[in-house]
């Protein structure tokens, strides 16, 4: 992308002191192999422990459903990023028996892993990248980018790639870290950067994906701004559309 999205104004300095530094000081092409590295590794190892630790192993399967994401009239859906699995799983579960599901992830090591935890040949899974995604426009229904997108300078590249790759009318489900305390720790552990709710929403409509939908993990969450950003998306419009109200799930 050749121009920049404002920077948010509000982040908090204490987390901007705390949030790793990685994403602003490597080049796209070092910081895409430091992530990769970071992910084959000992951190990519334990992520599924630490999903368990951090109870996103309980609260993820609330996403998915007939009053959330909706998966039973989806053909075909993408997991972009799909890591150990945590979100490949669930979508595996509520898709539709005919369903063709893809994923793909920067590591081919987190494949690995996911693959020996599903334990399922269902998924398609191949090694890409966000920004550069190797599938036909238009050909999914939707597309999963759980804890993805905060891996990328600008989100307006991965972003632009997903909208290509849905269908009109398509949907995703985007989940974020959010420029909040907690979020500047999983920064810090993860090599990642956050992001301010309307920093997020800009980009996905600079993109055509509007808002339709937030969720909160429960209403504890959402009255301390805890979890972080979950969305759903659709391509199509212009942003200008109303947005439902935040959803206690």
């Amino acid at each position: 992308m050749t121009s920049q999205l404002e920077p948010p104004k509000s982040k908090p300095l204490v987390g901007k002191l705390i949030e790793s530094k990685s994403i602003s000081r490597l080049s796209f092409t070092d910081y895409r192999e430091t992530v990769r590295r970071h992910y084959d590794g000992l951190a990519g190892a334990l992520l599924e422990t630490g999903s368990l630790l951090a109870f996103h192993r309980q609260f993820v399967p609330r996403l998915f459903g007939p009053k959330s994401l909706d998966l039973s009239r989806c053909e075909r859906i993408l997991d972009a990023g799909s890591g150990s699995g945590q979100f490949l799983r669930h979508i595996v579960r509520r898709a539709a028996p005919n369903a063709h599901i893809s994923c793909f992830d920067l590591s081919l090591a987190m494949l690995q892993r996911s693959r020996k935890r599903l334990k399922s040949d269902r998924p398609r899974p191949v090694v890409a990248d966000l920004t550069r995604l190797p599938y036909r426009d238009g050909v999914f229904d939707c597309v999963v980018l759980g804890w993805v997108i905060e891996h990328l300078p600008d989100p307006r590249a991965g972003l632009a790639e997903v909208c290509r790759v849905l269908r009109p009318g398509g949907k995703a489900l985007i989940v974020a870290t959010e420029s909040t305390f907690p979020g500047a720790w999983v920064s810090r552990i993860w090599k990642c950067r956050t992001y301010e709710r309307d920093e997020l929403r800009a980009a996905c409509q600079a993109v055509g994906l509007r808002w339709n939908r937030v969720f909160w993990w429960t209403p504890v969450h959402a009255l301390f701004k805890l979890g972080g950003i979950q969305v759903e998306v659709a391509k199509g419009g212009n942003g200008s559309g109303a947005e439902t109200l935040e959803r206690v799930r």
